[in-house]
C-alpha cells in the first residue's frame, strides 16, 4: 500500500503546484503583459474615475440614453457575479409576456416610432451580460434620445456610427455598438452643447 499510496501523493503536489500556482501566475503574467486593457476587467476610465467596463452592460433607463439588451441576471441586472440566460423556451408564456412587457415599455417611452422592435432590445443574451447592441437597435432609439437631449437627430445617428464596430475582416460578427461607450459619448456632446 505504501508503494501505491507515495507515488500517487507526489504526482497530486506536483500536480497541484503546476495547475494551481505555476500554470495561473504564467497566464496572469502573459495577459498582464500582451494584453493589459482586457486582463483588468476592460474598466472604462472617465477623469480618472472607474465608470463601468467595456465587457460588462449596465442598467440605463433614462429615456435620454440608450438602452441595452435586457438582462436575466439576478437578483438585479447586469450582476457579472450571476451571469447566466433565462433558460425560457420560445414556447414558455413567461418569455412571450416579458418580451411584450419590454415591446411596451420600448412603445411607451418613444409612442411616434413605428419601426419593428429588433430583437436585442426584448431578449437577454445567453449571459445577461451583453454590453453591445446591434445598430438596427441603437438607431431604433435614436429619435426618443435626441428629443430627451434637446439634440438633432442626425447629431446621434452620427454618435452611433462613430462607435460602430463592425464586422471582422468584413464578414465575421455582426455590425454593433458598446452601449456605455456611446452613452458617455453622448454625455460629452451633451455637455459641450451647453457649455
Amino acid at each position: 500500500m505504501k508503494t501505491l499510496l507515495r507515488p500517487a501523493l507526489t504526482l497530486f503536489a506536483l500536480l497541484t503546484v503546476l495547475t494551481g500556482v505555476v500554470y495561473p501566475l504564467a497566464v496572469t503574467g502573459i495577459g498582464q503583459l500582451l494584453f493589459p486593457q482586457a486582463a483588468n476587467g476592460s474598466i472604462v476610465m472617465v477623469n480618472g474615475k472607474a465608470v463601468g467596463s467595456a465587457l460588462i452592460g449596465q442598467q440605463f433607463s433614462s429615456p435620454g440614453y440608450f438602452w441595452g439588451r435586457a438582462s436575466a441576471t439576478g437578483p438585479q441586472p447586469y450582476n457579472a457575479a450571476a451571469s447566466s440566460g433565462s433558460n425560457l423556451g420560445p414556447l414558455n408564456p413567461a418569455l412571450t409576456d416579458a418580451v411584450q412587457a419590454r415591446i411596451t415599455a420600448l412603445k411607451a417611452a418613444d409612442p411616434g416610432n413605428e419601426q419593428p422592435v429588433p430583437i436585442d432590445l426584448v431578449t437577454a443574451s445567453a449571459s445577461g451580460l451583453d454590453p453591445d447592441i446591434s445598430l438596427a437597435a441603437a438607431d431604433y432609439q435614436v429619435t426618443r434620445v435626441a428629443r430627451n437631449r434637446g439634440l438633432a437627430v442626425g447629431q446621434v445617428q452620427s454618435l452611433i456610427h462613430q462607435h460602430a464596430i463592425h464586422s471582422w475582416l468584413g464578414f465575421l460578427g455582426e455590425p454593433h455598438v458598446n452601449v456605455l461607450e456611446l452613452n458617455l459619448a453622448l454625455d460629452t456632446v451633451h455637455a459641450a452643447q451647453f457649455k
